[in-house]
């Protein structure tokens, strides 16, 4: 499974890039707010700024909703580096628009996907990346995990090669959780990244080994 940061933060990319696994980045408009990104010229470097620091895919998103502007859009994000997957809503005109960025050599990446046929519908159009929200879906009293599992078997029965890209995470345990169920990314915030790497044990360990390595000093 492929392991991508959901932020738009350079100092969290820059660690989870250090950490030697990832593979990529994910961001979203309120997410550019939250770092104070404001403006399409900032926004558009901003991006610059991400494919320039990670070898690997990053998912851009539009932030319009009529076919012809999300074409428009998608074809400026595009341009501004090879790693860039134009992130699309699931709708209607989304759809269309995945179709004619597939039709046209522009990966994409289908966003804000709840339900087993919005991933299907994404697949045929072409997506190379459909973004189930697991954690909304559990906030609704659904089950997102249930979800990946659904969409993971429908894809594998089908035969389409759109990637699903868990999102929507919410911690360590979410991360592990859909490995399992079959997602083929999980995209995530640091904290819930560097939580795999804790465990009681693993500090109970770690803690003997010192103390007894001063025994020699």
């Amino acid at each position: 499974m492929k392991f991508f940061i959901d932020t738009a933060n350079l100092d969290e990319i820059k660690e989870a890039n250090d950490l030697g696994i990832l593979d990529g980045v994910t961001t979203n408009p309120s997410l550019m707010a939250k770092v104070g990104i404001k403006g399409k010229d900032a926004v558009m470097n901003h991006y610059k700024t991400i494919c320039e620091m990670v070898d690997g895919d990053i998912s851009a998103e539009v932030v319009t909703t009529e076919f012809k502007t999300i074409i428009e859009e998608g074809k400026k994000l595009a341009a501004i580096h090879k790693n860039i997957v134009v992130k699309v809503p699931m709708i209607p005109d989304g759809v269309k628009a995945i179709k004619w960025f597939t039709d046209n050599g522009i990966r994409t990446n289908c966003t804000l996907i709840f339900s087993a046929g919005q991933a299907m519908l994404a697949a045929k159009a072409g997506a190379a990346y459909v973004s189930p929200f697991i954690g909304r879906i559990d906030d609704s009293g659904w089950d997102g995990l249930e979800l990946i599992q659904q969409i993971s078997h429908i894809f594998q029965v089908q035969g389409f090669e759109s990637e699903i890209l868990a999102a929507s995470i919410r911690s360590s345990l979410h991360i592990i959780k859909c490995a399992e169920a079959g997602a083929d990314v999980c995209t995530c915030p640091l904290e819930s990244i560097i939580g795999l790497t804790k465990h009681p044990l693993t500090d109970i360990g770690l803690a003997k080994f010192v103390a007894d390595a001063k025994k020699f000093a």
